[in-house]
């Protein structure tokens, strides 16, 4: 007797006691671990769902790649005659708008052609006023064209129409000083300003570099094996220190080597709206390369580790399931599903550790996430 009672003690030992095994439905999903939470709480924890969909996979390259300005939007002030800086009006760093005056600049052969556009505009306005009954059909025409060639004149040295207009306003000759005013045509921020008050600056020299800094370029020196697999429009990173990263596009691939370096330049095209990356910075640069055939992924996000095993949170209404998959490869911030998931599934994407933790909560006793 004492032998069958011990042997019943080891029988009632391996019999599971109810509530410590995990209730599943239907479908295999954990219902003690299920999270239901409505949309406006959902919003509100920065919960994001995305339906599952087959996609094309992307590799990455990685190679260095330097911080540049947009030289589409970059803008070199230079004169274009030589002349004398008389005054300074704007500074490195600051930010400039459209016509906003740069510097003041007095040049001779500036002086010699305003006096001659005041000068022509007079004579033009005095024939143009007694017309052609009057005067004769020479004196008309030349009268015209000596007007014409001043105004081309100014305009060719520097000024702009509204300058020009202000010049002729009241005709007066004693306007023709010689001074005058570069404008900026862009908005940006100045970059370079190398030069000195009372400097003589020769036509061309550079008095200023202003850029458009929301949007960068970096150029990425990659082997010529890799760049085949780089097209335009594709995704691409960039980071200076391996923790942030920056989100931007490839514009151009370039089809000469670098003779030193014998990489071939691909050009990324970056937007800086925190002008957070600067012109000169070294940076790390990721190109993604697409993959031939579309792959169910997700983004990495969205897969965790529960119980040591890949899952997602799956939704189904208000209600969020912790969801066991299968993972293959993890390529450009993707993860390829090879089970557990069908395409059109809803997904956690965003907030799922957040979910996760009010799942162990509540397998742990402390009630449902609601």
């Amino acid at each position: 007797n004492t032998k069958y009672w011990i042997l019943g003690l080891l029988l009632l030992s391996t019999t599971p006691l109810h509530g410590q095994t995990t209730e599943r439905d239907e479908d295999g999903h954990d219902e003690e671990a299920a999270i239901v939470m409505a949309a406006a709480e959902r919003a509100a924890r920065g919960i994001r769902t995305e339906p599952v969909a087959a996609r094309v996979l992307s590799g990455l390259v990685i190679a260095p790649g330097e911080v540049r300005l947009n030289d589409y939007q970059t803008l070199q002030v230079t004169p274009r005659i030589p002349a004398q800086v008389v005054a300074r009006h704007a500074r490195l760093g600051e930010q400039v708008e459209p016509e906003q005056p740069l510097v003041t600049l007095s040049s001779v052969e500036m002086a010699a052609a305003q006096g001659a556009l005041i000068e022509s505009d007079r004579e033009w306005r005095r024939v143009r006023a007694l017309g052609r009954g009057v005067v004769s059909e020479t004196r008309y025409i030349a009268a015209e064209v000596a007007r014409q060639r001043a105004y081309a004149t100014v305009r060719a040295y520097g000024l702009t129409d509204a300058q020009v207009s202000g010049l002729l306003g009241d005709g007066d000759a004693s306007q023709a000083t010689g001074e005058f005013e570069l404008l900026s045509s862009r908005a940006g921020t100045v970059i370079q300003d190398p030069f000195v008050v009372g400097e003589r600056i020769e036509p061309g020299q550079t008095l200023f570099v202003i850029s458009d800094e929301s949007e960068l370029w970096v150029e990425a020196q990659v082997p010529p094996s890799r760049v085949g697999a780089l097209t335009v429009g594709a995704a691409a990173r960039v980071s200076r220190d391996g923790a942030r990263w920056f989100d931007g596009e490839i514009i151009q691939l370039r089809h000469q080597l670098n003779e030193t370096t014998r990489t071939r330049g691909v050009r990324v095209a970056v937007p800086n709206r925190d002008h957070a990356l600067h012109a000169g910075d070294y940076v790390d640069v990721a190109m993604e390369t697409a993959r031939a055939s579309p792959q169910l992924a997700v983004p990495d996000g969205a897969v965790l580790l529960m119980e040591g095993a890949a899952t997602v949170f799956k939704r189904e209404g208000d209600t969020f399931h912790p969801q066991p998959v299968e993972t293959g490869e993890t390529l450009g911030g993707w993860t390829e599903i090879l089970a557990g998931l069908v395409e059109g599934d809803e997904v956690v994407t965003r907030g799922a550790f957040l979910l996760k933790s009010l799942a162990l909560k509540s397998q742990m006793g402390e009630g449902h996430g609601h």
